[in-house]
Order: C-alpha cells, then structure tokens, then sequence
C-alpha cells in the first residue's frame, strides 16, 4: 500500500549497485573511514549508549549508522551489515514500554530523528517486520510527549527529518493520526520558507542561531517540499524555489553551493563549506527531486556530488576536512577569516574541529547511488542522476555504462524476461544544449519536458539498448567584481594547484594531512575562444579523484596576478577584473574533486608588458 504524494519513489535499498568508478569510490569507503570507524574513534565504539555503553549518548551513533547501513546493502557486504545489525538489534531491543527508545540519559528528540531514518533504510533493505511496530509506538510516543516537550533547538531546525518517517510509515498503512502527528511536528519546526525568503542576512553570520547555520540550512530547505508530502498544496513546491534562489542570492558561492563556514559566511571563495552541510544537501536534493520529480534538483545534486563530496575527503577516503574552500590554497593549521572554526578546521584528519562530520560524512556517496533512479508514478523509472550502475526495477533491469561526468555518452542496456511496455525517464541536464538520442539503433528527439525529462515508453525487449549523448562545453560562470568560474558539464573545473603532503606527526584516527603548494595558485584566467582550449580525457583510475590522475584536463592560458596574496591563510579577496597579469602561463584546469589545493573563482587577466620590454 502507498499514499504517497511524491512524484517519484525509491526503489528498495540494494536495488542499485554501482559499478565502474562509483564502485571504486564506495569501495575506498568500506575500506577507509567508515569501514574502519568502530576501530578508531571511541564515540562509535562498544562504549557507545546506543550499544548500552556509558559512552556518547547524543547523534554520533546513528550519523554513523546512516551512512554504515546504506553502504553495507548498497555494496551487499555482509562484513558490514554484521557492523550495522549489533547496533540494529540495540535500538530495537531498547525500545521502552512507552514507546520511547535509546540513552536514557538523553531525551533529545534530535538523534532519534537520524535513529528513524537509519531503520526505515534497514527496513527498506531487509523487509524487517519489526520496524514498522516499532515506529508506531515511538510515534504514539511522540503524539503523547509533543505536547508537553516540544521540539527545541537542533530538533526544531530539523523536524522535516522527523517528518519523513512518519511518512514512511503513514505510506505503509494509510493510518490518518500519522497524519496528524506529521502535522504537529511541522507546526514545531522553524519556520524555514518565511526565514529564507524574507530574513536571512547577507554576509558573514556574527553570532550563531540555528537558521543560520549551515548544515541546519540544508536540511531545512527540504522543509516545504516535506510539508507538501502532508497536506498536498503545490504552494510549498514554489517556496522551496524561491529560499534557494535567495540563499543563492546571498552566499552562494562558485561550485553552486552556499557557504557555510559554521555559519553562512556570504559569497566570497574563501569561506568555506562544512562537510555536514554537504552530506545533508545531498540528501535533500534526493528527497527534493523525490518529491518534485523536478530534474533541475538532480542537476544540483551532481554538482554537489562530484565536486564538493568528492574533495571533502583524500582521494582514498581515509581522513575528511571539517571546512573546504572554493579557493583552497593551504590545508594547514591556522587561524582563518572563518564564521566559527578552530585552526585545524580544513587539516584532513579523523576528527578536525568537531567530530559530527567524523560520523556524518558516510551517508553521502551509498545514498547516492540509492537515488540514481527513481520508479515514477506513471509506471515507468526516472533517471535522477547519472552514474555507472546497475539497476534492478521490477519488469526490467538496467546495466548503465558510462564514465559519467567525466565522459558524455551514457549507454543503457535493458533486460527484460519477457517483452514489457515500461518507461524510462531520462534526465537532460539544463547545462546540456544539444542531447543526441539513440533507442534501439534509430535517432530519438531529446526535447525535455517541462520537468526537464525525455521519456521513452514502448515495448522493451532484452537486449534494447539507449545511447544518450550529453555534449559538455567548457563555460564560464560569472561572479562578483568581474571574477569567473568553469564547468564542464556537471564538473566544476578549477586552477588546480601542485600539492605537497605533509603527515602531522602523532596523528589521530587512519591518517591527518597538511598540504602546502608546490605551484603557484594566483593565476588569471584569459577567457578568449572557450571553444578553443584543448580537453583532454584519460581513463578513470581506481582512485577516482586523486589529483595525479584527473580524468579530465582542459588546456587553458592564464597569467600570474602579483597583487593577489594570501590573507589570514587563505587566498585574499579578489582584485576587481580586468587584473593586470604577467606573464602568461598555462592555465591547467581539472576537476574541483581532484583538486585539494585549488582555485575555482579567478580573476580575468590583462597580460602587462615589464617596464624593460616597453
């Protein structure tokens, strides 16, 4: 049974493998920091009090656990899914009498909410009969306690998430007080359309509040659309538009995020992005294009995919960095121009200025690859990203070969028992100006919908294969005082600046870097003839993102802008474009993902002679 408002729905966790070098890249991942956690950071240890330890109490365990259980089912290791079910059978052995459950101690409604979202995920993967009984009574709970103990502080900012389950649940069994329940906790979640859109500052946050924070952000952006699964008025649809738009408007930075340094930092490249934020973005973005069935909110989330989660890590996702910036010229301890940081806030390491990315971070990638396609309402499956997977979708079976963003042509095979009339939905990124379709050997008209999708619905026989060519250009994307960024398709291409790595000494945790230049990094871009800098694309490594294998070079010119310095460890503000640049140099473009050390908004450059030559 399902009553589910949402244009689009997930398919059960498992569903979709990654292959090719998204396999690679979760495989860093099992064999990295999540697969290793347990190992070496003592808040997810056997001490933990959702182990029944005496140990951390608050959201750590299940940060942890929802991206732990997402990768284990998304891999199919059972080496990890032993890792997730000790903490499983905790949670649902734990649950009291009155429908409450884990630390006694800590009745923060927050890291129950992350709690809830790790066992629908568990349910979706196992078919747990357990699960739904117990979200019944804890909801039950919830509409006896609310009442009394309202939502406060981080669970107030965050109620959406709460939101979720409950219609996770109400879509299982259409019972009308979880509807109720649905709406009393929204009434207790911060008012995120209203603030969005006609409150929020510009500029650097001085203090902290809860809406300004930008983690707190990327979840409540998901608010609205969250609201729209209750009560079914497209309204909430057009406010999600209209809040990204203004954060946009106000602190949306190069590569197409907004920062986030603690707090909203404004629009220049040197504030940097929280590695929570982006996880938490990422997921919003795959419950937004749930929703909405709205291509644009896949567009996004490849963009923060491949380029922010990418580079939030090493390439061999062994340490992670708290802050990263859009002009990261030093990974080092100091002290920067920064909303809230400590020194070590962009060092990679196990647990850099605080330690909720340390257990965040894992949700991002394996839940990426469980919203790779969506099953649509209209039988048939949408392509919300593209990736090289395979995907398993009732009457059908996809096998997606690709090398996707670094390469254009995305190469579906379908399988099928028997012939089968189905639709397949495919995503035309708006960046895209001329698709090339193939179905079946003959030419297919790649003109999107208004969704931003082209579907094609006919009989489908084993072995029908879809060629989709997605023409990426190199363009520009301007920015304040004249400055510009690239991208590449769904890349965003950077200055990417040579790297020393330093081991800090008496690390912590797998592994903790700093990392110095070793080229220099305030270079001008000479736009000129786009259409003339050469692309080079080589093969994607086993290590998808390391800098010395980028699987995409694009051949620029650029000079050196002398007047640009470092400032408080980072790159300074940039001078007004035109700059005066000498003298003209090769401008190496790679992928923001790649790059650790990088620079992604860049002056435009005037070359200047030296005195002696004039």
């Amino acid at each position: 049974m399902t009553t589910s408002k949402a244009r689009l729905r997930e398919l059960p966790l498992g569903a979709i493998r990654p292959q090719g070098w998204l396999l690679d890249q979760l495989r860093l991942q099992a064999e990295g920091q999540t697969g290793r956690l347990e190992e070496i950071w003592a808040d997810v240890g056997p001490g933990s009090a959702w182990l029944g330890g005496d140990g951390e109490a608050w959201e750590r365990g299940p940060y942890y656990l929802d991206g732990l259980v997402p990768l284990a089912y998304t891999l199919g290791s059972t080496e990890l899914q032993a890792k997730a079910q000790k903490w499983i059978e905790a949670i649902l052995s734990g649950q009291r009498a009155d429908g409450q459950f884990g630390p006694a101690d800590n009745l923060d409604w927050w890291p129950r909410m992350v709690a809830l979202k790790v066992l629908t995920q568990y349910a979706d993967a196992t078919g747990d009969p357990r699960v739904p009984e117990f979200l019944r009574r804890y909801f039950e709970h919830q509409r006896a306690a609310l009442p009394g103990r309202p939502l406060s502080s981080w669970g107030k900012a965050r109620g959406a998430d709460n939101v979720l389950s409950v219609m996770w649940l109400h879509d299982r069994t259409g019972e009308d007080w979880l509807l109720d329940l649905a709406r009393l906790i929204l009434a207790q979640t911060s008012d995120w359309a209203g603030f969005l859109t006609r409150e929020l500052p510009s500029g650097v946050t001085p203090v902290f509040r809860h809406v300004t924070h930008g983690p707190n952000v990327a979840m409540g952006l998901k608010t609205p659309a969250v609201t729209y699964l209750v009560d079914g008025e497209a309204r909430h649809l057009d406010d999600t538009a209209r809040m990204w738009e203004n954060v946009d408007r106000l602190h949306g930075q190069v590569h197409g995020v907004f920062s986030g340094d603690e707090w909203l930092g404004g629009r220049d490249p040197h504030h940097g992005v929280e590695t929570c934020q982006v996880v938490e973005l990422m997921f919003t973005l795959e419950q937004l294009a749930r929703i909405s069935g709205d291509g644009r909110h896949g567009d996004l989330l490849e963009q923060v995919a491949f380029n922010l989660m990418a580079a939030s890590n090493d390439p061999r996702m062994l340490a992670h960095q708290y802050h990263q910036q859009a002009n990261q010229v030093l990974v080092t301890f100091a002290d920067r121009d920064w909303s809230f940081s400590g020194p070590d806030a962009n060092v990679f390491g196990l647990e850099p200025h605080f330690g909720c990315c340390t257990a965040n971070l894992h949700q991002g990638w394996p839940k990426f690859v469980r919203s790779l396609w969506m099953l649509s309402d209209d039988d048939g499956v949408d392509a919300v990203a593209y990736a090289p997977c395979q995907v398993d979708a009732g009457p059908v079976r996809l096998e997606v070969e690709t090398g996707y963003p670094f390469t254009e042509t995305v190469r579906i095979t379908v399988s099928a028992a028997e012939p089968v009339s189905y639709g397949i939905g495919l995503r035309i990124p708006a960046w895209c100006e001329e698709p090339a379709l193939e179905v079946a050997g003959e030419r297919v008209p790649a003109t999107p919908d208004e969704r931003g999708y082209v579907t094609v619905r006919r009989v489908w026989r084993d072995g029908d294969v879809i060629s989709l060519v997605l023409p990426m250009r190199l363009r520009t994307v301007p920015r304040d005082r004249g400055a510009v960024g690239f991208r590449l398709g769904p890349l965003v291409m950077v200055h990417g600046v040579g790297e020393i790595w330093r081991t800090v000494p008496g690390h912590r945790g797998l592994a903790e870097w700093e990392i110095t230049p070793r080229s220099i990094w305030n270079l001008g871009a000479l736009p000129g003839d786009l259409e003339s800098w050469p692309i080079e694309r080589r093969p994607v490594s086993s290590v998808p993102f390391a800098a010395e294998s980028a699987p995409v070079v694009v051949h620029g010119e650029g000079a050196v802008v002398r007047q640009w310095k470092l400032v408080d460890g980072s790159a300074g503000p940039l001078p007004d474009s035109p700059a005066p640049g000498v003298p003209t140099l090769p401008l190496r473009l790679v992928p923001y993902g790649s790059a650790r050390l990088r620079v992604a908004e860049l002056p435009t450059v005037e070359v200047v002679s030296h005195p002696e030559e004039d």
